[in-house]
């Protein structure tokens, strides 16, 4: 088997900590049983482009399980985690193409690597598997049965992408599933974020003024989580309807010249770019930290945070670069504006990824279920799956909840009822 990974003698820690995420993802290991009956992906190969984590490698597992020939490789260059590529390839069949660090040169080679691998399905976090076919690989458009995209940024570049009618197989949007982005955005990007944050400043956030730009899932999240430590937390947004939701939350609403004024730390989630630029660094408080947990490296402009500083230091710790200005302010930025939680820290925790790899799982299968019946369209899984996905995980839990009586359905099936 043919990979590019750091370092094969890693394996041993990679299958330790990919068994320990293992215990906490019992929504997938019950569909992984069920794969390895039905076999659901016998004979199709399968190219994913998602962070190499322990998370992901579960979801790898239930993937060959299904039958399926998977080819893994990196959608970020810093959130690989090498141990876990190693016993990937050693442990579990999984060909990965991913190293921690890789240039860009490297990234685009790998995504070489998984277009090569012929997919009949595919797996995104950000869409840049599926644009690399697109605008390069004709001769896979008949081929590709469906992809499943992973995160907001994806979905926003495969809408445009329909919108444009340059889309070329059925997509669906695992983001915008209730499984996922209710819980995996909002609580997973809330935890994993500030834990890259303080992994890497080791910063006290009571009493901080913490700045959440977006007030999306993710924002939520961030912005419930930093309240939750004790920070002062300010939210700054584009959207009249997120700004006001923000402001019922109890949250203070200002635009992001105002917020940055008073800032001690200041994170991106909203997908968009440039949403820190240089009128902001010109006004920030000196020693403030700067982040970023949107999935691709252009929320913090760094060009011109780059042209305006007068010195730059890099790793002054770990994961942490300092811009000397030439007032004697320094900006302190983490993970060169990448992914906090996946470069600072080891991403979203196992049991939220439970069911956002169960729901990637599922619409695999769905999709294959379907083929030929499926448009060149950006589709939502139905309801029922995700009812299924949430009933397995409430019984993992241990949670019970009632049930419609038949009376109760009468009710709420007829018109006639209600008064």
């Amino acid at each position: 088997m043919a990979y590019d990974i750091k370092d094969i003698n890693l394996a041993d820690k990679g299958r330790q900590r990919i068994l320990w995420a293992d215990k906490d993802m019992p929504v997938l290991a019950q569909i992984r049983k069920r794969f390895e009956e039905e076999k659901p992906f016998q004979g199709l190969k399968m190219s994913c482009c998602l962070h190499v984590t322990a998370e992901t490698a579960n979801l790898m597992r239930t993937l060959t399980a299904g039958g399926a020939d998977v080819l893994l490789c990196a959608s970020n260059p810093l959130s690989t985690q090498d141990d876990i590529a190693a016993s990937l390839c050693r442990d579990f069949g999984v060909e990965v193409h991913a190293i921690r660090g890789e240039d860009n040169e490297t990234y685009y080679k790998h995504l070489a690597s998984a277009i090569a691998h012929n997919p009949n399905v595919t797996m995104d976090d950000g869409a840049d598997l599926v644009s690399e076919i697109l605008k390069k690989h004709p001769e896979l458009y008949d081929r590709v049965l469906c992809s499943m995209e992973e995160t907001t940024t994806g979905v926003i570049r495969l809408r445009a992408m329909e919108k444009d009618g340059v889309l070329k197989f059925p997509v669906i949007a695992v983001n915008d599933v209730q499984t996922k982005f209710m819980f995996d955005n909002r609580y997973g990007t809330g935890q994993s974020t500030l834990d890259g944050i303080i992994r890497a400043t080791d910063v006290l956030l009571a009493g901080k003024t913490f700045v959440v730009a977006g007030y999306g899932w993710c924002g939520k999240g961030l912005a419930s989580r930093a309240r939750g430590m004790g920070a002062n937390v300010v939210v700054t947004e584009v959207d009249n309807i997120k700004a006001l939701e923000a402001v019922m939350d109890g949250f203070r609403v200002m635009p992001m010249l105002e917020a940055a004024k008073i800032a001690d730390v200041i994170c991106t989630v909203t997908g968009d770019i440039h949403v820190i630029r240089e009128e902001h660094f010109n006004v920030m408080k000196n020693s403030c930290v700067v982040s970023n947990s949107g999935h691709f490296d252009v929320e913090i402009d760094l060009v011109a945070l780059n042209k305006i500083a007068s010195k730059i230091e890099e790793n002054v710790k770990p994961n942490v670069n300092a811009y000397y200005l030439s007032d004697g302010r320094v900006v302190y930025v983490l993970a060169e504006g990448r992914l906090v939680n996946l470069a600072c820290a080891e991403g979203h925790p196992a049991s939220v990824m439970d069911m956002s790899f169960a729901t990637q799982a599922l619409a695999s299968e769905y999709a294959v279920k379907n083929k030929g019946k499926l448009d060149k369209k950006v589709y939502v899984l139905p309801h029922e799956v995700e009812q299924q996905i949430a009933a397995t995980k409430l019984e993992s839990m241990n949670v019970s909840i009632d049930t419609l009586t038949e009376e109760q359905v009468s009710y709420l099936n007829s018109w006639e009822t209600g008064t």
